[in-house]
């Protein structure tokens, strides 16, 4: 792929090449008839040589004409350049001619029909938010697996010697040790050991995962971030000054 800077220079180097031809083959042109009028003349020579005067005034009267229009056009066309304005305008209805800002609305209308129409619609595909949804664009597998480093740096807060992260360890081992900060549910059941599944199904499994396990999944990692953000030892302080702040008011 030619660079824009490249095809300037050989657009303007043809155009100078087809410059400098034509008018070579111009004077050529012009030097055999003169040529041919002198040697058809009857004294052959340029003294009173109608043909001659002729053939001489044409070239001079095109190549005239020729400069007249070129400069011409290149002063209508600077001109209108200098009609743009250089600062953001928005065209109304009376910049334009009827037709054609008719014919600008009618395209744009039609555009904005078809992006309407290439919408997908009740569309479902399997890991990934449906169109309408909350979750619409989300990959499940991805934004589930995107939470365990955030828990991660969370819970390392909380308690400064959790150990490191193993790539492939169950969350129900690697985070053992915030588990009693973690509340139950009626069942008894911790929401890592919830989180806990749906990681694994997020990383070994071969199919992709439903929006049940996801939801199941993100409302797990929901729990425990909002536990760790209560244990953690800045808002743990906070709240112990705030609680003395009352105490002192009330005796």
């Amino acid at each position: 792929m030619l660079s824009p800077k490249l095809l300037r220079t050989i657009s303007e180097t043809s155009y100078a090449l087809l410059v400098l031809l034509l008018g070579v083959a111009t004077g050529l042109s012009c030097t055999a008839l003169l040529s041919q009028a002198v040697r058809t003349s009857p004294t052959q020579n340029w003294r009173k040589n109608f043909n001659a005067l002729v053939i001489g005034a044409s070239y001079i009267v095109v190549l005239a004409a020729s400069l007249l229009i070129c400069v011409k056009r290149r002063v209508a066309v600077r001109l209108k350049l200098q009609r743009i304005s250089k600062t953001h305008k928005t065209l109304g209805q009376g910049d334009l001619p009827k037709s054609v800002h008719r014919y600008i609305t009618q395209e744009y209308y039609r555009a904005c029909l078809v992006s309407y129409e290439s919408l997908p619609k009740e569309i479902v595909h399997e890991g990934w938010g449906r169109p309408g949804s909350p979750y619409a664009g989300q990959r499940f597998r991805r934004v589930l697996l995107d939470t365990i480093s955030e828990i991660d740096a969370l819970a390392r807060t909380v308690i400064p010697l959790q150990p490191q992260m193993k790539p492939h360890a169950r969350m129900l081992h690697h985070f053992r040790f915030i588990a009693p900060l973690l509340p139950q549910d009626e069942d008894k059941i911790s929401p890592l050991l919830y989180y806990d599944t749906a990681i694994q199904i997020a990383r070994i499994s071969e199919r992709e995962l439903t929006e049940e396990e996801y939801l199941v999944g993100m409302r797990a990692a929901e729990d425990i971030i909002r536990s760790l953000e209560l244990c953690r030892p800045d808002r743990s302080d906070a709240s112990s000054t705030q609680l003395n702040d009352l105490s002192g008011e009330y005796s």
